[in-house]
């Protein structure tokens, strides 16, 4: 029986970009290089907690990148967080923001094809919502992380929590 979708986004989430780095207790550092990273003399500080890992594979949810570092998730985040390698939704080259969406939210549909989802990203707005309400037929859960704070207990606990009747449910892959 295939659990709900779990979309996960590395910057804002996972690497709280906006915090400094005193708000960041259990956290460490990687100076990493993405492709299109815009300063090849400097690499990028990824703020992650290793403990995330553990704690995402402990939810009830098929994991699945939703994040522009696309593959690179799971060369460059996932071994840090000691998760497997991750299936990855392909985001659009060009983004379309249409009826003022985040340019994820009809790629994450479309994605599901009818399954529910859970969404963890920093970029997540009401018209998301409402929009995901009216046209995805499964139960979603689209739940902004301050990209100051990223993941905390409480967000594992909603994620976990939700919905419950879902765990009864066998859904169609």
């Amino acid at each position: 029986m295939p659990h709900p979708l779990l979309f996960i986004d590395v910057d804002g989430p996972l690497n709280p970009f906006r915090a400094g780095p005193s708000d960041l207790e259990g956290y460490t550092v990687h100076r990493m290089r993405p492709t299109g990273w815009e300063s090849p003399a400097r690499p990028l500080d990824v703020w992650l907690n290793p403990d995330h890992g553990e704690e995402l594979l402990a939810l009830p949810y098929e994991l699945v990148w939703a994040t522009t570092w696309e593959d690179e998730a799971n060369t460059m985040i996932g071994p840090v967080l000691g998760l497997p390698e991750l299936p990855v939704v392909k985001l659009p080259g060009v983004l379309d923001a249409r009826h003022g969406l985040f340019f994820k939210t009809p790629v994450l549909a479309e994605y599901a094809q009818g399954r529910p989802f859970a969404w963890i990203d920093d970029g997540i707005t009401e018209r998301d919502r409402v929009w995901l309400a009216r046209n995805h037929i499964a139960d979603v859960l689209p739940h902004r992380i301050d990209p100051a704070v990223g993941l905390w207990e409480k967000d594992f606990d909603l994620l976990a929590d939700w919905p419950p009747a879902l765990a009864a449910v066998d859904f169609p892959r």
